[in-house]
């Protein structure tokens, strides 16, 4: 399942001002902004339908324009499941001049309007922008324009997630991911006190349901096994709780479409330490497996965190809890999502 940031870097992959998704209003139907604009300038340039020597005066990349965009507005229409008589009433326009459109002979005056702002440096859309839209467009332009190509589709990704529905609902399951050791069990545990919400640990919710510890499953299943359990129990827990604190392991990061859930159903925050603490803080809870499996533990740690770092930065926010206590974390966690 490809993420929200590639799907919109495939549909508007035009200027930059493009790349930000939002609605308008047409006539009382609410439709994505970049297909109403499109409607809008066919059908609203001029409602009197082209006469012949229109159509025989058009430059031939002019008469491949106007069937391309009867062609676009035909698509466009079908693809809401309207009738032509539907859409011609709800733009106000003839059902005849919404036949010609769509036949590829749109009135004369679109191409002037489009030579003008062909001139202008400019589209057709951007003159018929509204002075608040068009405030936006520069403010997206000037805003991504500053962003390193590689950190785009991220922007992107983060951009899809605060527009996408049920965002405001997403806030409100706060997701702890990282690797053992980062504390994510601890400042879940508080955290979820403090708001008086569930807390969940999703490795205990995998062992309910599999009806066995994970190392038991691991053994026999295998690991993808567990990642399918894993996205089964992640569907659940989201399904049943609007609001909670998950605490998930940081393997998560390497399923995609598991990934993808969480980032878009939960605002998720990326708790990291230092290597060393990492391994302390499992060694103090008793575990001394580590150690004992391998000398180069410590070396095999930080590869493991090295590798899984650009996933987890797709988290909404980061909290390092190197040389924190957990009642200095807390309270680090609590004024960070607060701010946020």
């Amino acid at each position: 399942m490809e993420s929200p940031a590639l799907r919109i870097k495939a549909q508007f992959h035009g200027n930059l001002a493009e790349k930000c998704v939002f609605s308008i209003f047409l006539k009382g139907n609410i439709v994505p902004c970049k297909m109403a604009r499109e409607i809008y300038n066919a059908l609203m340039q001029n409602a009197l339908p082209a006469s012949p020597e229109d159509s025989e005066q058009a430059p031939g990349a002019e008469r491949e324009f106007l069937s391309m965009l009867g062609a676009r507005v035909r698509a466009l229409r079908e693809r809401m499941a309207f009738t032509r008589k539907h859409l011609a009433s709800v733009a106000d326009v003839s059902e005849r001049y919404l036949g010609q459109l769509e036949a590829g002979e749109g009135n004369i005056s679109i191409i002037l309007l489009r030579r003008v702002a062909e001139a202008l440096g400019s589209t057709i859309p951007d003159l018929l922008q509204s002075e608040q839209e068009a405030l936006v467009e520069r403010l997206m332009r000037r805003f991504l324009r500053r962003v390193p190509v590689h950190q785009l589709e991220e922007v992107l990704d983060r951009l899809a997630r605060e527009a996408a529905t049920g965002s405001e609902a997403r806030r409100d399951r706060i997701a702890l991911i990282g690797t053992r050791g980062a504390g994510k069990s601890t400042l879940g545990e508080r955290y979820a006190a403090a708001l008086g919400v569930p807390f969940i640990e999703l490795d205990r919710e995998i062992e309910r349901s599999a009806g066995m510890p994970l190392s038991d499953l691991f053994m026999l299943n295998g690991q993808g096994g567990y990642r399918r359990l894993e996205r089964i129990c992640l569907e659940r827990v989201i399904k049943d709780n609007d609001q909670a604190v998950i605490a998930v392991g940081g393997g998560i990061v390497g399923e995609p479409e598991s990934f993808d859930l969480l980032l878009s159903r939960c605002f998720t925050v990326w708790i990291k330490a230092s290597p060393e603490e990492h391994m302390s803080r499992v060694i103090s809870q008793g575990d001394l497996r580590p150690m004992a499996q391998s000398p180069e533990a410590m070396d095999e740690l930080k590869r493991l965190l090295k590798s899984r770092e650009p996933a987890c930065q797709k988290a909404d926010l980061t909290l390092d809890t190197s040389g924190l206590t957990a009642d200095a974390a807390l309270l680090r966690l609590q004024r960070l999502i607060d701010r946020n």
